[in-house]
C-alpha cells in the first residue's frame, strides 16, 4: 500500500504532492545551492528551510551543491564557512557536490549543442551584446557572427577553451529566439572566457559555464528533482527549461520559485555586506551587527530562533518585507524561554547604606521559569553600584526609581531610601548615600513599605569590570526609492559601555547567554587579555505588535 501523501503547508510542498500523485517523482531529491562567494546570510537560513526542511518532510536527500563557476570571486574560506554554518544551523546534506565537478561534462554537452546549430560563437564584445539585445517593447539584434558553420563554430570553441584568445574577445551563445518577450531567451551566453585561477580545478580551464546554462545541468546530473530558486529565478525558467529540453534530460528537473527572505534595516546583498567588511565599518564577516549567519552565531542567536522565525514568515511566492522587530521577537522568546538571569549594570553609580554592617549572601533564582535550575548565591554588603539611569535629581512626574528622599527595591534583596547625594565640582552625581529597611528582605518583607520601582544591582566589592556592548541596526531606515546605500548607514551601531557585572557572569562559559535583568539578552565572552565582556544579543523590549 502506498505511503498517504504529505500535508501540504505551502504552495511547493502543493506541488511535489500533485508530482508525487501523478507518478511524475517517487524519491524526492533537492539541493541548497550557494555560491561561494562570501558568506551566508539569514536570507539563507529560509533557503536552508526550504531546501533541506522539504527534503526531510518527504524522506528524500539535499545535496549541498556549490556554485563555482565565477572563480574570480570565490574562495576555499567561503567553502569552509558555508560547510560550518549549515551544521551550525542545524542540517546535513547527503552529498556535497560542486559545479566544478560537472566541467567536463558541461563542456562535452556545449559542444552537442554546437554541433546540433543549437549554439554559436560569437565576436561580439559584452558591451556590443547588451546593445543589441533590444528592450522589453522591441526586438533584439542577431549578431552577424550567428550563421557561423557548426565546423566553424567547433574550431573556435575549442580554440578558446585552449586559451587563444583574451577575456571578453569571444563568447559561446545559445540559438533561441532574439525576438523572445523574455530578454533572458534572447541569444544568451552560456560560455565566456575568464583566464583566472579556480579554487579546486586551478588553470585547467579558462572558459566557464554561465550559471543559467550550468544549472539545470547540475541539477539534472545530481537527480534533482525539484529545483527550489528565489524569485528573480521565474524570468530564468524559460532557459532552465529550454537547456534540459535541448538536451533531452530524462526526467527533467522542475524549478520553483519563492520569495526571498527581506529584512528592513538589514543588508542582504553579499555585495555590500562584502563592501562594509572590506571598507572596516564592521570588524569582519562575523561582526555581531552583521545579518551573516558568522555574524548572528557571534552574537549569540540561537539558531533554533533564526529556523523559527524563517517558518513564521513563510514560504510564499510573492515578494514581501519582515519586520525586524518581527526577528528580534523570535529571538527575545528563545531567549526568555532558555537563558538563565544575572545582573550588570552599564553605568555604574556607587551606594553606601550607611547603616548595613557585614556581608550577607542573598539567593536568587538562574530561571524564574524553571525551578529545576536551582538558584545561585550573590553576595550583598554596604557598598553596591546601581545604574546611573535608575537615579535622577530632577525625576519627572509618576517616577517609580530612586531619588532623593525616596525609595526603591534593589532586586531580590531590600528596600533602600536615598539620604544624601554627593556631587563632583560639576554638579555630576558621584555617590548615593542611603539607608537599608532591615525587615524588607524580598520574600521575608514585613516592612509595610509599598514600592513600585525594582531596581538591579551589583555588590561593588565582589562585582567584576565588564565590557558591555550594545548594537543597533547597521542601516538607520528602511530602504527608500532613489536612496544612497551610504546614506542609510547607522555610524552608532555599537556602543561600549564599562561597567560591573556579578561575579557569576565571569564564571560562565564562554558563549553562554543571559538574561542581564532589566537591561537585555547578553552573551558572555572573554577578551583576548581574559577580561569580561558582555555583547547584547537583542535588547529585553519587545516593540513588535504580534
Amino acid at each position: 500500500m502506498a505511503e498517504p501523501l504529505k500535508e501540504a503547508t505551502n504552495f511547493i510542498e502543493q506541488i511535489i504532492n500533485e508530482d508525487i500523485e501523478s507518478g511524475k517523482v517517487t524519491e524526492i531529491q533537492t539541493r541548497f545551492p550557494p555560491e561561494p562567494n562570501g558568506y551566508l546570510h539569514i536570507g539563507h537560513v529560509k533557503s536552508m528551510l526550504v531546501n533541506f526542511g522539504t527534503a526531510q518532510k518527504y524522506g528524500g536527500k539535499c545535496n549541498l551543491f556549490f556554485d563555482d563557476t565565477n572563480p574570480s570571486k570565490e574562495k576555499t574560506e567561503f567553502v569552509d564557512a558555508i560547510r560550518r554554518d549549515i551544521h551550525w544551523i542545524g542540517y546535513d546534506w547527503a552529498k556535497e557536490v560542486y559545479a566544478s565537478d560537472f566541467f567536463d561534462t558541461i563542456y562535452a554537452y556545449a559542444e552537442r549543442l554546437i554541433t546540433e546549430g543549437k549554439a554559436f560563437v560569437d565576436d561580439l564584445s559584452p558591451e556590443e551584446i547588451s546593445a543589441t539585445r533590444g528592450t522589453l517593447t522591441q526586438p533584439g539584434t542577431e549578431s552577424p557572427y550567428k550563421n557561423r558553420s557548426a565546423e566553424e563554430n567547433l574550431k573556435l570553441f575549442r580554440e578558446m577553451r585552449a586559451g587563444k584568445y583574451a577575456d571578453g574577445e569571444k563568447c559561446l551563445r545559445a540559438k533561441i529566439d532574439m525576438a523572445s518577450p523574455n530578454m533572458n531567451m534572447r541569444d544568451p551566453v552560456i560560455y565566456r572566457i575568464l583566464h583566472c585561477t579556480h579554487h579546486r580545478t586551478g588553470d585547467k580551464w579558462c572558459i566557464y559555464p554561465m550559471y543559467d546554462y550550468a544549472h539545470p545541468i547540475c541539477d539534472y546530473l545530481q537527480g534533482v528533482t525539484h529545483s527550489l530558486c528565489t524569485l528573480e529565478f521565474e524570468d530564468h525558467r524559460p532557459l532552465y527549461d529550454w537547456v534540459g529540453i535541448q538536451l533531452g534530460f530524462s526526467p527533467k528537473p522542475r524549478q520553483i520559485e519563492f520569495a526571498r527572505l527581506a529584512v528592513t534595516n538589514t543588508v542582504m546583498s553579499k555585495r555590500y555586506l562584502k563592501k562594509l567588511v572590506e571598507d572596516n565599518f564592521v570588524h569582519g564577516w562575523d561582526d555581531p551587527r552583521m545579518p551573516t549567519i558568522a555574524g548572528l552565531r557571534n552574537r549569540g542567536v540561537p539558531p533554533e530562533a533564526l529556523l523559527s522565525f524563517c517558518e513564521k514568515a513563510g514560504i510564499v511566492k510573492a515578494n514581501s518585507v519582515c519586520e525586524s522587530g518581527y526577528l528580534e521577537s523570535c529571538i527575545r522568546d528563545n531567549l526568555n524561554e532558555n537563558a538563565e538571569r544575572a545582573m550588570a549594570v552599564i553605568s555604574p553609580l556607587k551606594v553606601v547604606l550607611t547603616n548595613y554592617e557585614g556581608e550577607e549572601e542573598l539567593e536568587f533564582p538562574r530561571h524564574p521559569l524553571k525551578e529545576e535550575l536551582g538558584v545561585r548565591k550573590t553576595a550583598f554588603s554596604n557598598e553596591l553600584y546601581i545604574d546611573e539611569s535608575d537615579f535622577s535629581l530632577d525625576p519627572p512626574p509618576k517616577y517609580q526609581r530612586l531619588k532623593q528622599g525616596g525609595y526603591v527595591r534593589l532586586k531580590n534583596a531590600y528596600i533602600i531610601r536615598c539620604d544624601e547625594v554627593i556631587t563632583d565640582s560639576d554638579g555630576k552625581v558621584k555617590e548615593l548615600r542611603c539607608t537599608y529597611v532591615p525587615e524588607s528582605r524580598s520574600s521575608h518583607d514585613t516592612s509595610g513599605i509599598k514600592v513600585k520601582g525594582t531596581i538591579q544591582w551589583v555588590n561593588a566589592k565582589t562585582g567584576v569590570d565588564a565590557e558591555i556592548r550594545r548594537y543597533g541596526y547597521l542601516l538607520k531606515d528602511a530602504a527608500y526609492p532613489g536612496q544612497d546605500f551610504s546614506e542609510r548607514m547607522n555610524e552608532q551601531s555599537e556602543t561600549i559601555f564599562y561597567g560591573k557585572a556579578e561575579p557569576y557572569l565571569a564564571e560562565a562559559k564562554d558563549d553562554t547567554a543571559f538574561q542581564l535583568m532589566r537591561v537585555g539578552y547578553f552573551k558572555k565572552c572573554t577578551d583576548e587579555h581574559g577580561r569580561l565582556v558582555l555583547s547584547e544579543i537583542v535588547s529585553l523590549k519587545d516593540n513588535y505588535n504580534k
